[in-house]
């Protein structure tokens, strides 16, 4: 099997679209910039396509590579022969490649290995091939030193027969399949730990069980944890007589044969001892393997919503990051995020100094000229947006309630200490807050993205797996919106395609001696920014009001010709065809293609010209709480309130509806009907209505279903 059939057996589409997009991955081509600027070369493949050839081209590479290494560790001990190194060299299933290798796998001292150094293998190629008859007597003859009675011979020669059916290929691939389907997952409580406190989040998995392959990603996510900490034990197994049964079968021949029943003892320990231990692990690694990446897709679609929510836009914010005893640190930023002025006022108890607190409030807004008040979500957030909202502005001006996930995070990192480096972590927080009401993924590449906390149990996922997915949906992201080159920090530079941190650091440093970029070709007079670089990052970076209104665009520079010229047939200037829909409408694509551009590509530039640097997100909306509901000992059963979406799971959505606790919308609650992906129904800060259907107060928890 070559890698183009291994990709195609999971990718739909023509070898050449995927030769093709092998080919740019291999020139270091960033699949932002392929998925945009290389349609005619991939067929119009999109990101999640390409990321797809991307990942399976790995896979194929890390098989290939693994059986050479297990060629090479047979060939080394002599056994390799013609017929398994064909069986190797015709497998690109792993786990079949592992079970080939199992019998030559370097391993330490066995039971077999024992009784092959006492010279018990010809017994055990007797008694396996069942044609026999005194077993007993012919045990006599393989007594040594080492062995010293029949028992014991036979009891070698059973432990060489259990090794040689743990080795059996056929046996373990139908075990394999018996686990995946019948398999059942069960946890017991740990008793000296069950009374403990943090063991009660896990109360429903004391006495637990069922079909692993039912069991969905979030509740064996849980399971996993729950034993990880030590509150209980849990196992994969299935029925034991059904899986002794089966090996029986495919082992005993003769019945009637002395052998058979040396044999059902060897069949019994192989698989107490070897088979279940293995392929119990087995079962529950891969099940762990799908549940991580469901729990890594659903963080993953929710962080990109989160990233590519609402902006405000550059506007004047007043941001405040509510306290209580503490105070509220207030900040003000002007257009571009800068941080102007900063206090801290003490509106709640105990100090409850209101009055003063809204005169200062009001005399910022006025100094500042602030069109918009960004509010954390975090604690006497409330309390908060109504001391606000009892203010008598002189204009009209906005209030919004934000998520403060990770802004802590944030406010005490290397990158806030950098850029607010005379400031404490109070201050930097309350920037954090005001700067994601005005650009939020601007903002939030700013922080890890596990610490955004839009995900669930992504602290028990495959790390690495997981970070590889949140970078690759951040650069999708980043690059989906394009970045304003001027304004634009070092860590969201940093995901440019092409950029990377150490650039991103120099085009920043340029900026700073140099001043405002005026052209996307002065990047590259940025040290160590060739032309590669520049050919990946240009298209995705803005320019306003420089030089070239393209630099402003999604236009490609290799595509500035074509505009060009297209402007010039239509006798106008590039300025007048940007926008111009008749004009546009004008063009006959098949007159400006090139070797580099087909008529996708035109497509592409055309729709760009239409509306050029169209921010694909919408604009954000003022939204308003229930102000009758401030905690939750305020809801009743029955009750019909706003709230936004917050977070969603594979297993529903939880929605802020305006105090600490976010309610539960189960995936059965959503609508009527079956429902199979939550993300089909709301997204991320999605406005919605929800009716309250149950409130635990001791334990913390709401129970609501939606109504819109």
């Amino acid at each position: 099997m070559t890698n183009i059939q291994f990709i195609k057996s999971v990718v739909n589409t023509a070898d050449k679209n995927i030769e093709a997009t092998l080919k740019l991955l291999s020139e270091d081509c960033t699949i932002p910039f392929i998925s945009r600027y290389r349609k005619d070369a991939t067929g119009n493949l999109d990101e999640v396509q390409i990321e797809q050839i991307a990942k399976l081209s790995k896979q194929f590479d890390d098989i290939v590579k693994r059986k050479e290494s297990v060629l090479n560790s047979i060939e080394e001990q002599g056994q390799l022969s013609a017929e398994l190194k064909s069986k190797i060299e015709k497998s690109f299933d792993l786990q079949e490649i592992e079970d080939l290798y199992l019998p030559y796998k370097k391993k330490k001292k066995t039971k077999a290995d024992v009784a092959r150094e006492n010279g018990l293998e010809p017994l055990a190629k007797i008694i396996m091939a069942q044609n026999s008859g005194d077993i007993e007597f012919l045990a006599s003859n393989y007594l040594n030193k080492n062995v010293v009675n029949e028992d014991e011979a036979l009891q070698g020669a059973r432990d060489i027969i259990a090794e040689w059916i743990n080795e059996n290929i056929y046996i373990r691939k139908n075990l394999r399949r018996m686990f995946q389907r019948s398999g059942v997952v069960e946890t017991k409580v740990v008793k000296k730990k069950a009374e403990e406190e943090e063991a009660q989040k896990f109360k429903q998995y004391f006495d637990w069980a069922e079909p692993i392959s039912k069991a969905p990603s979030h509740r064996l996510l849980a399971m996993l944890r729950a034993e990880a900490e030590g509150f209980v034990k849990l196992s994969v197994s299935i029925e034991k007589e059904e899986a002794l049964d089966f090996i029986e079968e495919n082992t005993i021949k003769n019945r009637k044969s002395e052998a058979a029943e040396q044999l059902e003892l060897a069949i019994k320990d192989s698989y107490k001892r070897l088979l279940e231990p293995a392929i119990s692990n087995e079962t529950l690694q891969e099940a762990k393997l799908k549940a991580d990446t469901k729990a890594i897709s659903v963080f993953a679609e929710n962080l990109g919503q989160l990233l590519l929510a609402p902006p405000l836009g550059e506007k004047r914010i007043l941001a405040i990051d509510p306290g209580f005893r503490s105070g509220c640190k207030v900040v003000c930023l002007d257009e571009k995020g800068d941080l102007i002025y900063n206090e801290t006022i003490y509106p709640h108890a105990p100090q409850n100094e209101t009055t003063m607190a809204m005169k200062k409030i009001k005399s910022m807004v006025n100094a500042y000229n602030i069109e918009a008040i960004s509010i954390g979500n975090g604690t006497a957030s409330r309390e908060t947006e109504f001391f606000i909202k009892k203010i008598a502005f002189d204009k009209p001006v906005q209030v919004f309630v934000v998520s403060e996930a990770g802004a802590s995070v944030y406010s005490a990192s290397k990158i806030a200490r950098e850029e607010f480096p005379s400031y404490d972590v109070t201050v930097r927080g309350a920037v954090s807050i005001g700067r994601r009401l005005s650009d939020p993924l601007a903002e939030l590449v700013k922080i890890d993205a596990k610490s955004i906390g839009v995900g669930q149990y992504q602290h028990d996922v495959d790390q690495t797996r997981l970070k590889e997915e949140l970078d690759t949906t951040v650069v999708r992201c980043v690059n989906s919106v394009g970045v304003n080159l001027n304004t634009a920090s070092k860590s969201l530079l940093s995901y440019v395609s092409g950029i990377g941190e150490k650039m991103a650091e120099n085009i920043v440093a340029y900026r700073s001696e140099n001043g405002a970029f005026e052209d996307r070709n002065q990047l590259k007079k940025v040290p160590r920014l060739g032309d590669k670089a520049y050919q990946q990052a240009a298209a995705f970076i803005r320019i306003k009001d420089g030089k070239n209104p393209l630099d402003n665009s999604a236009v490609h520079p290799e595509s500035y010709k074509t505009v060009e010229k297209m402007a010039k047939d239509l006798g106008v200037k590039v300025s007048e065809l940007i926008g111009n829909k008749e004009k546009i409408a004008l063009v006959k694509l098949e007159n400006y293609t090139t070797a580099e551009v087909g008529i996708l590509g035109i497509k592409n530039i055309l729709k760009e010209l239409e509306k050029p640097g169209l921010d694909p997100r919408k604009a954000a909306k003022v939204f308003e709480f229930d102000p009758n509901v401030k905690s939750i000992g305020h809801l009743r059963e029955g009750m019909i309130l706003p709230g936004i979406v917050n977070n969603i799971t594979a297993f529903g959505c939880f929605v802020d509806i305006g105090i600490k606790e976010s309610g539960l919308v189960h995936i059965s609650q959503l609508k009527e009907g079956f429902v199979s992906d939550v993300n089909e129904v709301v997204k991320m800060h999605q406005h919605v209505q929800v009716k309250v259907v149950e409130v635990d107060e001791a334990r913390k928890r709401i129970q609501l279903t939606m109504i819109i």
